[in-house]
């Protein structure tokens, strides 16, 4: 494979992110990259279309349930994936597919196995969402660029992220965040989020939309907490290295969802982090999981 050049995505029109070219069986290509801060591929990207991917070539029928992902290379945004799909089951109840990504010169960027499932009558329950949480309203809270710049420069000198709304995410801080500064006192980080764009009522493309939400700001529950030890003079390096997300029920992309994001541990230049995603409602709709490198910058 030769390196095909595509376009910058232009950020609102996450429809045409998830659109990939079927270039041969089970083989897609991307149309478009969404750079990150790094000048690599976002990860939502990648996660998002991994999971894409594989649900077209999946029965009717059955949602994704869960995936796990491998993150192995950063990816050049402006040039395009193949994304190669393999049937690894296809029983009464489950099917199950791998997905590996490449760019020019077979070079290995990702590594994931996807799951699907046919709904079934069966027994049910969920941890709740705390009423704080329940009681607030999203659209009413703070967005990024509605924050003081100098926690901008704060965040940014320290772990290279940008107080900037993606125009695609419409990403909300509740008072938890915003009234202890983004210095947190505890390895905890929660926010809502949801597209802005409407989608289609395709469960594949909502578990993909899903699967982009899903790596936006979920590592800062383990690095977020470091910010005070690190100044004045030392930064970290972040990156993710692999990602999970459980899909419990059915749910949409595109309205608000509340991610509680705790890190459990953090250590010799990893953090990982595990969310609980509830909808508006307080019901438990997914889960999702990351490691990320968290190394001092002149480390790396």
């Amino acid at each position: 494979m030769t390196a095909q050049p595509i376009a910058a995505w232009g950020g609102h029109d996450l429809m045409e992110l998830l659109t990939l070219d079927e270039a041969a069986p089970r083989r897609f290509r991307n149309r478009c990259g969404d750079r990150n801060a790094h000048d690599r591929t976002y990860g939502g990207q990648l996660l998002a279309q991994a999971l894409v991917a594989a649900g077209r070539t999946v029965p009717p029928g059955r949602p994704a349930t869960a995936m796990q992902f491998l993150f192995l290379q950063g990816s050049l945004h402006q040039e395009a994936i193949d994304l190669q799909v393999t049937p690894l089951q296809d029983g009464k109840r489950f099917s199950s597919r791998h997905v590996r990504g490449s760019q020019a010169g077979g070079r290995m960027i990702f590594d994931a196995q996807v799951s699907f499932a046919v709904p079934l009558d069966a027994p049910e329950h969920g941890v709740p969402l705390e009423a704080m949480a329940l009681e607030e309203r999203p659209e009413d809270l703070p967005t990024l660029s509605e924050l003081p710049p100098d926690w901008n420069a704060e965040v940014a000198r320290t772990l290279g992220y940008a107080l900037l709304d993606k125009p695609a995410v419409d990403f909300r801080l509740p008072p938890l965040a915003t009234g202890l500064r983004l210095a947190l006192p505890e390895p905890r980080f929660r926010f809502w989020i949801k597209t802005r764009q409407r989608l289609p009522d395709d469960p594949v493309l909502q578990a993909g939309a899903f699967a982009y939400l899903s790596d936006w700001w979920l590592n800062y529950a383990a690095s977020g907490g470091h910010i005070a030890e690190l100044q004045p003079d030392r930064a970290l390096y972040i990156a993710s290295l692999n990602h999970a997300i459980w899909l419990h029920r059915p749910f949409r992309a595109d309205e608000w969802l509340h991610f509680d994001c705790r890190s459990p541990a953090a250590g010799s230049g990893r953090g990982l982090t595990v969310a609980r995603v509830h909808d508006r409602r307080g019901v438990l709709v997914a889960s999702a999981t990351q490691e990320c490198l968290m190394a001092v910058r002149d480390a790396v």
